[in-house]
């Protein structure tokens, strides 16, 4: 009996070291990530949301644009650092950092594809105040489309860079994804599997792997952005990354997309993983979507060729 005893008093000795030192190392490893400040906050305009403080810049006079970036681990207004300058030439341009994202506040909530829809309809009625043309990067498109179907007096024109697979997009969570989402949520453990699954090397082989056009040389730039703002609000940063691995920001965009009569644009990048198939079944839905190809581009044409795109983007708006 005391020989067991001894046993069980060992065992929880050894977890409780393990688990003060995993959880130290998650400190350490959030705390070096964001030591290049990649991520400016001199500005801090908040917009006060009811689930959080949103996190967004304004620059320039006109028009309003709003940017909104892609939903990757790590995502962030940042990867529209080099068309924003130009675009504020000629229009008020808003760049925003989605809740749980970026420099915005994170927090163990679900986040959920309504979540965000709401989000941006609020942020155009309460901050912008006006009509506004919106461009998405990535999945953020799928939020934008269920916005408009929602409140189509806030939006204008609508451009789409490299928008999701709408069949992807049809994928409900099931019994895999909810057990995914539980496990990365547990404290300090799951932590620490988020943290290896948004390591450098990950966030850079993501990179050479699927969205950079020239594998080689990927934007070193860029990259660190995201390995920072992957890692900002300590173990909240996961939140997101939980939500959307196991399916809970899905939702089918098809009949929002079929029923909205907006000017809706898509641009292409031309190494983008079955972009042509991607637009292809957009226009099957709504056969007045607009598209073109960008060449010598991937997944984001707004840091890769900022002045092709600007070109497309003076043709639009």
């Amino acid at each position: 009996m005391k020989k067991h005893k001894n046993k069980l008093i060992t065992f929880a000795v050894l977890t409780a070291t393990a688990t003060a030192v995993i959880h130290v190392t998650n400190k350490i490893i959030a705390a070096s990530a964001c030591l290049k400040e990649m991520l400016d906050t001199g500005t801090r305009n908040y917009y006060h949301w009811r689930f959080g403080d949103i996190y967004y810049t304004k620059k320039g006079k006109g028009s309003p644009v709003l940017l909104i970036h892609d939903m990757l681990p790590g995502g962030s207004g940042y990867e529209w650092t080099r068309i924003e300058d130009d675009l504020a030439l000629e229009h008020t341009v808003y760049t925003i950092d989605l809740l749980g994202c970026g420099r915005s506040e994170k927090t163990g909530m679900t986040y959920t594809n309504f979540v965000y829809v709401q989000s941006i309809c609020d942020f155009i009625k309460n901050v912008i105040g006006e009509k506004t043309d919106v461009i998405t990067s990535g999945y953020s498109g799928s939020f934008v489309i269920m916005a408009c179907h929602n409140e189509k007096q806030l939006f204008n024109k609508i451009m789409m860079i490299n928008p999701p697979n709408i069949s992807t997009l049809k994928k409900m969570p099931g019994k895999k994804g909810k057990l995914l989402k539980y496990f990365i949520e547990i404290p300090v453990f799951g932590t620490l599997v988020y943290h290896i699954a948004v390591s450098r090397n990950a966030v850079t082989n993501l990179f050479i792997e699927n969205l950079a056009f020239d594998p080689f040389h990927p934007d070193q730039e860029l990259i660190d952005a995201y390995y920072e703002a992957a890692h900002r609000g300590g173990s909240f940063a996961k939140s997101v990354y939980a939500n959307k691995t196991a399916g809970y920001m899905n939702i089918d965009i098809t009949r929002a997309l079929k029923s909205i009569d907006n000017s809706v644009y898509i641009v292409e990048g031309e190494a983008e993983n079955n972009g042509q198939t991607i637009t292809e079944a957009y226009q099957a839905v709504n056969p007045s979507v607009e598209a073109v190809t960008l060449d010598e581009t991937k997944h984001f044409p707004q840091f890769e060729v900022p002045e092709k795109l600007l070109e497309q983007i003076g043709i639009f708006f």
